[in-house]
């Protein structure tokens, strides 16, 4: 049976059917140099978000060629550098089905908090201050909803912002997809310019860098809401600063972030910025569904 690595933190009935299963398994948080050394004793390591496996660390492990599989707990594989590890027979796995419903509940969650101002008057009221006839807010129904990106996560928040009676339009690298008639197929420039909420729901790469920066700013219709889900680096956040302060973006939802934990106090400071601290696949229910995911892969590589 295999030794191992999780790093951070799993579904504790999935880790328990693990042990059940034969495995050994440490839950342990390493930080990069000491994961180096640790990975060299493990046949398998379970990640999320926090942990980054970069080359140096796969050239690290492969000292003893005994790590054989990483699995990242969600659906992003950005943290690793996926082609050098399965070049170097390390095969890397992630849970693309599991979370898809929590990270589209979140997305519709902060549109519901900036429309109706809920993300700030919970911090003013806090303050003493009583601002009703500030926030005056607006309806998500008959609203156009723009998503950029059209995989799984995309599709359920399509399917909920529908339910509440938004337009949505969408723009994919894929292009039109097929079976999607609920939906209208868009250009990114046509998607910024039609949108009255923007949410992205793409990977972020290195050699593309932002999708979201001045230019695209620019493009988007005057008071446009901005929510982002997806990942770190997609939005420009220096841009987004700056279509906050002039008023060309009315307010943005953020969950993910350039860098993680955030030191950006001018953007976790803004008074037109929703925060959360990147907690897209955080429910019970979704990460009960990766551990399940989990014990698939393990199951069927190992045995």
């Amino acid at each position: 049976m295999a030794r191992i690595l999780v790093t951070d933190g799993m579904d504790k009935n999935a880790a328990e059917q693990l042990r059940k299963m034969g495995h050994e398994l440490v839950e342990e948080h390493y930080e990069p140099e000491a994961l180096k050394e640790q990975l060299k004793n493990f046949d398998a390591t379970i990640i999320r978000s926090a942990t980054k496996i970069r080359q140096e660390i796969i050239d690290a492990a492969l000292e003893t060629n005994k790590l054989k599989l990483i699995i990242r707990a969600g659906v992003g594989l950005d943290n690793i550098d996926v082609q050098y590890a399965m070049e170097h027979g390390i095969q890397v796995n992630n849970t693309p089905n599991a979370s898809s419903s929590a990270v589209a509940e979140l997305a519709i969650g902060h549109m519901f908090a900036l429309s109706r101002y809920i993300y700030i008057s919970n911090v003013t009221m806090r303050n003493g201050e009583w601002n009703k006839k500030a926030y005056k807010g607006i309806e998500l129904a008959g609203k156009t909803l723009g998503l950029v990106g059209f995989g799984r996560i995309a599709k359920e928040t399509a399917k909920k912002a529908k339910a509440l009676g938004m337009n949505v339009i969408y723009t994919d690298i894929k292009g039109e997809q097929e079976g999607q008639d609920s939906y209208k197929y868009a250009s990114m420039e046509e998607l910024l310019k039609q949108s009255d909420f923007i949410s992205l729901h793409i990977p972020f790469k290195k050699e593309i860098g932002a999708v979201i920066s001045t230019k695209e700013f620019e493009m988007m219709k005057d008071g446009a809401y901005l929510v982002n889900c997806a990942r770190g680096g997609v939005v420009d956040e220096a841009a987004l600063l700056e279509a906050l302060d002039s008023g060309k973006v009315s307010a943005a939802a953020i969950d993910v972030f350039e860098e993680e934990p955030t030191k950006n106090e001018k953007l976790y400071k803004h008074e037109k910025v929703s925060l959360t601290p990147h907690i897209g696949a955080s429910t019970k229910e979704a990460q009960a569904r990766i551990g399940e995911e989990i014990i698939e892969i393990v199951q069927n590589f190992f045995e």
